[in-house]
């Protein structure tokens, strides 16, 4: 037996050895390998869930009742995306235009209105400033602020969703502010001004005559909504006429059409024609494709500003916390909106929060199997983890709530499985050809979409605050 010297160097110790080295060993044996691994695929519950539909020509209708409270005394609103536009009727809740029966001039002031968004802390009118439009709250608390008895400033009211204030501006006069409006959290308003109502034209007249009338009608008797005092004896007899009724329908219902999620996928001919054992280099390479345009594919069902769900979720079920951090009370009103909540949906850090919420109280969230995965349960709802919810710089997030499926008016996923080349459902692989440098190219489509199918389907609990200990 040969005895290499410890102190040669690794060279000159290659030159005495006797047997292979295990190095060189490698260069011919075989190796157990695994599949290409991707750090970036997660458990993607969201497309798990959620019941897809199928859709034919690649748009899909929600029809839907035609509904708005009136008489509330809050304006409702209808959303597409980020897109907020008031209900023109709804108008009627501002006093001075309760009993205003002109459906086109409320047609002509609703498409008048622009959003703006504030943030908290914005001034959004101060006192002593001229008065010039009309403000309706769309989402969001604002606290109106004014002088107290002593001279100190006091909140007078606060005002959230649905709410107004500055009607009075529809009266033509020379007015100011006697208030100041803060916003106390992002604040989404629609504003009026009077020159665009000047801008009405000829339907500014019959307007301009219902509001003289109503000002000579201000000082008679009123309710708190603006109408006149009725004095009423309750109980009747006899045999009362029965009120009619009919359902009306939304006329411009909205109109779902399949997203697209695309990419090319470039493979040089000579790795697919050499390199192709034990694995498939084509087959591996489209197999991480399809997952990274999977997690976009979910991505955009919650963060697309046209379809997802948190641009989508109506105005009336977005809520905000109580205290800042998840804790059940904010859980028990999320659920408590709507019927059969499916599932929750939230970031795996929110999750964590709500936990350590929970665990203050003593109170310790159950568990359950759903699809062989241990998951956190809340009233028996799971609550299913999702990174792509953003979390924003501040610490803050969201969660979802949503009822699914048509047969309950839920939340549905929209695809139109059998399109060509499919590898997947509303998925497919097409040759594209072979260029000139020897690269055989793919185009990898995957399409989708999202719907509501009622607005208290989906609810989002918002601006909650994840990293308090």
């Amino acid at each position: 037996m040969t005895v290499t010297d410890p102190g040669l160097a690794p060279e000159e110790a290659e030159q005495q050895r006797h047997s292979l080295s295990t190095a060189a060993a490698r260069n011919l044996a075989s190796t157990t390998k695994s599949t290409p691994q991707m750090q970036g695929i997660s458990p993607r519950w969201l497309l798990r869930k959620l019941p897809w539909v199928t859709t034919q020509a690649g748009t899909y209708r929600v029809n839907r009742r035609l509904t708005y409270a009136l008489g509330d005394g809050r304006v409702s609103f209808t959303s597409t995306g980020a897109d907020i536009r008031v209900i023109p009727q709804e108008l009627r809740e501002l006093p001075v235009l309760r009993d205003f029966a002109d459906d086109d001039v409320l047609v002509a002031l609703a498409g008048r209105f622009r959003q703006r968004e504030f943030q908290p802390g914005d001034v959004l009118i101060s006192s002593g400033d001229r008065a010039e439009e009309v403000f309706l709250v769309a989402h969001g608390k604002v606290n109106k602020i004014g002088q107290g008895k002593y001279g100190d400033q006091t909140v007078l009211d606060t005002l959230a969703d649905g709410d107004h204030f500055g009607d009075e501006v529809l009266f033509g006069d020379e007015l100011a502010w006697d208030y100041t409006v803060k916003a106390i959290t992002p604040v989404i308003v629609l504003t009026l001004p009077w020159r665009s109502v000047q801008e009405l034209g000829e339907h500014a007249e019959a307007l301009r005559a219902h509001i003289d009338g109503f000002a000579r009608d201000a000082g008679k008797p009123q309710n708190k909504h603006g109408e006149a005092e009725i004095e009423i004896a309750s109980g009747h007899e006899g045999e009362p006429d029965l009120p009619a009724t009919y359902v009306d329908y939304e006329l411009s219902p909205r109109e779902y059409e399949l997203e697209v999620a695309q990419t090319v996928l470039r493979v040089h001919s000579r790795v697919s024609d050499l390199y192709n054992y034990p694995m498939n280099q084509t087959e591996q390479q489209l197999r991480l494709t399809i997952e990274a345009l999977r997690e976009r594919q979910e991505h955009e069902m919650i963060n697309n500003r046209r379809i997802g769900l948190l641009h989508n979720a109506d105005l009336k079920q977005r809520i905000h916390t109580r205290t800042g951090p998840p804790t059940p009370d904010d859980l028990d009103e999320l659920l408590s909106r709507r019927r059969k909540t499916g599932f929750v949906l939230a970031h795996p850090r929110t999750i964590a929060a709500f936990g350590r919420e929970a665990s203050k109280r003593g109170l310790y969230p159950g568990t359950t199997n759903v699809d062989g995965t241990q998951v956190v349960t809340w009233r028996g709802v799971p609550l299913l983890p999702s990174d792509k919810i953003p979390i924003t710089p501040q610490g803050t997030t969201s969660i979802l709530a949503m009822r699914v499926g048509e047969q309950d008016n839920g939340v549905i996923g929209l695809h139109q499985p059998g399109i060509p080349d499919e590898v997947q459902p509303s998925l497919n692989v097409r040759f594209m050809g072979i260029n000139e440098k020897a690269i055989v190219s793919y185009l990898v489509s995957a399409y989708y979409s999202v719907a509501v199918l009622v607005p208290d389907a989906l609810g989002v609990l918002e601006h909650v605050e994840i990293g308090r200990s």
